[in-house]
């Protein structure tokens, strides 16, 4: 990858540089060459166009031999692409990117359910102003007739008791069907609003919970004072299944390993963080027993032979590495994942397929 890069790099030079008699070469074929390269930079790495993506992409290609392209190139070697995270943790700015067509579609989703739900709360008020008008007027007419009873006698008062008894039947059964309609309609505005919480907080692809709802949980327990330990989990070599056989195959690929660790590792929260990575966060258990269960996790996912189903052709070896760290008292969930992270890279390096502690 390194080598890669600076052969970029000498064609990017080539272009900006002297290279006869001191004299400048064209700048637009400077202009051109350096579009090329980083648009073979963010191709190969499945990023966007974006001014974030395109900036971090230049300072690679600007000096494709200095710090920053050799950390690149340590995180995808063997065929990993770049993240966002990857990129933020080394320096990139994330934080104006543009909004993603998913996000703006889940933007949209939750506006709609909102007006929706503010017309369903509406509906609901007009309904029990209703009610508590007509309740209000009943016992007018109730108070008036009851007047009258006391000043009739004979068969006069009990005709008066029997239509005023009917028609406070007629008006509770009419005010008992019209709260039967807006329990109903509250049950259901209830239960919309729980699944609608419930999927803003889970992965569709692998339903895991997400990032959301695993750093939620760690808020939880960390009020709580309760002891954690936290794992990511990164699958080897990931692009290359995506590049050999294609992103139908990779998502099948991420289903499989997700059900495997929340299988393994069940009782605890297992989340899809992102990509082709995953954190677990173990609780209640210290991190000898946290270990046994991420191993027996990277074990099972090791010693698996995945086959495609339309062919039976062997998908070859499919495995994860992770870093695994405790949780200090009080510590934030950002300190914690970045100590964690750091393990998980010490791992790749390493040569995947393991766990580092620390």
């Amino acid at each position: 990858m390194i080598k890669h890069l600076a052969e970029m790099g000498t064609m990017v030079d080539r272009a900006l540089k002297s290279i006869d008699g001191g004299q400048q070469i064209d700048r637009d074929e400077a202009t051109r060459t350096i579009f090329q390269r980083i648009g073979v930079f963010l191709s190969d790495n499945r990023l966007g166009p974006d001014p974030v993506n395109y900036a971090f992409a230049y300072r690679v290609m600007i000096d494709p031999v200095g710090p920053l392209a050799k950390a690149v190139a340590a995180l995808t070697d063997g065929g990993v692409r770049l993240t966002k995270r990857d990129i933020m943790a080394l320096g990139g700015d994330v934080g104006n990117a543009p909004v993603t067509p998913v996000a703006e579609a889940d933007r949209k989703a939750g506006e709609g359910l909102v007006a929706q739900t503010q017309m369903q709360v509406e509906g609901f008020q007009d309904l029990v102003m209703a009610m508590r008008s007509e309740t209000r007027d009943f016992g007018r007419d109730l108070a008036a007739k009851a007047d009258a009873i006391r000043e009739s006698s004979g068969a006069g008062a009990s005709e008066a008791v029997m239509r005023i008894t009917t028609a406070m039947l007629d008006r509770v059964q009419s005010a008992e069907s019209q709260l039967e309609a807006a329990t109903r309609e509250a049950t259901d505005l209830r239960a919309k609003l729980e699944e609608a919480r419930d999927n803003a907080r889970r992965d569709p692809l692998t339903d895991l919970p997400n990032r959301r709802a695993f750093e939620e949980c760690y808020a939880e327990h960390l009020a709580k004072g309760d002891a954690m330990c936290l794992a990511v989990c990164d699958i080897d070599r990931f692009k290359l299944v995506n590049d050999s056989f294609g992103h139908a195959v990779g998502d099948r690929v991420l289903k499989a390993i997700a059900d495997v660790l929340a299988s393994e590792c069940d009782g605890h929260m297992v989340a899809r963080y992102g990509g082709e990575e995953f954190v677990v966060l173990f609780s209640g258990v210290d991190m000898a027993a946290a270990s046994d269960l991420l191993e027996g996790a990277r074990a099972l996912v090791a010693k698996k032979r995945y086959r495609l189903r339309e062919s039976d052709e062997p998908l070859g070896e499919v495995t994860f590495s992770a870093g695994l760290t405790a949780a200090g008292p009080g510590e934030e969930v950002g300190e914690a994942f970045v100590r964690a992270d750091r393990l998980l890279y010490t791992a790749k390096a390493d040569g995947r397929n393991q766990l580092k502690m620390g």
